[in-house]
Parts: C-alpha cells; structure tokens; sequence
C-alpha cells in the first residue's frame, strides 16, 4: 500500500484494482490462499450467487474476484474486525441478512475460536453457519495447509454446525508433507 511499493502487484493496485482474493493472497499467503482454493473448489452455492465471500474490516461480505482499488483496499481495511465495532459489525450484518434469505448452509472457513465472526453470523444464519470439524485445535497456517491438501485430493472437509460446536480443542498431529515438494 506504500507509494513507494515497486512489486507488481502494488503496481497493479495503483493502475485501476487488483482482485480482492489475490490482494488477500498476497498479504496473508498459505492461510487466505488455502481458504480461496478450497472454497472455489468446494463451493456449491445457487445459481444467482456467489460460491465465495471474503469478510472484511468494514466493507461486509465482498465476493473474492471484485477488483479493489489502493484507495478501496484502505477503506476496507481501515476498521478492525471486532463485533463491538459497527464499521465492522454493520456491513457485516447486512450483507449476512441477504444471504440468509437464500435459504442455503453458510459455511464459516475463518476461526470459530474468537468472537468476532462468530457472534454476528450466528444470530442470523443459527444452526445454517457450519464449520470444518477439522479446523478445531489447528492454527490459521495449518488450516490453510489442510485446506490446500483437500483441494489437491478432492475431499471436503466435515461440516458441522458452529452453535453447538466445541470451539477450542486439543492440537491434532502435524500434517504431512505434501508429496514433490522438497523442504529446505
């Protein structure tokens, strides 16, 4: 976001917008680039909408191909992702209450272990907001990596609804290497 940034991304980002998704990408990388593939692999929504959306700091629900300007990019980020916070919260919920009238699951692929997607999605979507089993005791990183994996091995994850669910858990073991790839 520096002026002075020469990548060509930041470039790109100057010269008229950058998809909001690989923005994300970029900043976040194995963490927000396993949460795209998978949602754009996996993703089985109605004809009449999108099948991904990223939750930003004060721009609600924002689809991952929308292209973002530099000074979009800062109005967005120019929040903090607390509930308490209606820059956040207001856009957030009302983004949400159209698509709860779409009648379909919502499934969360963020942290269910804070309050700050939970309690706004969860008084609109109830037991529709769903989450992978699988995220619970792992971290943003290895969440990102299995995602990743399921991705490269076809399989989804196990959805289960976010209001009964355990919300913190035991670490599971490590995931594997992906095979072909040469650690250094």
């Amino acid at each position: 976001m520096r002026e002075s940034a020469d990548s060509e991304l930041a470039r790109r980002l100057r010269q008229g917008g950058v998809p909001l998704g690989e923005l994300f990408s970029f900043m976040s990388a194995l963490y927000f680039r396993g949460k795209l593939a998978y949602a754009r692999a996996f993703a089985a929504a109605p004809r009449d909408l999108d099948g991904a959306f990223v939750i930003t700091a004060s721009g609600g629900l924002v689809p991952p191909d929308t292209v973002v300007t530099l000074e979009r990019l800062r109005e967005i980020s120019a929040g903090s992702v607390d509930p308490a916070d209606l820059r956040y919260r207001a856009p957030l919920m009302r983004d949400a209450q159209v698509l709860a009238g779409m009648h379909c699951e919502i499934v969360l692929l963020g942290s269910i272990a804070t309050p700050k997607y939970i309690d706004p999605l969860l008084n609109i979507f109830g037991e529709r907001l769903v989450f992978p089993a699988e995220f619970v005791g792992r971290g943003d990183m290895s969440r990102g990596g299995l995602m990743l994996r399921c991705v490269q091995s076809r399989q989804q994850l196990t959805y289960i609804p976010v209001l009964a669910a355990t919300r913190h858990g035991r670490q599971p073991p490590r995931l594997e290497p992906l095979a072909g790839k040469v650690l250094a």
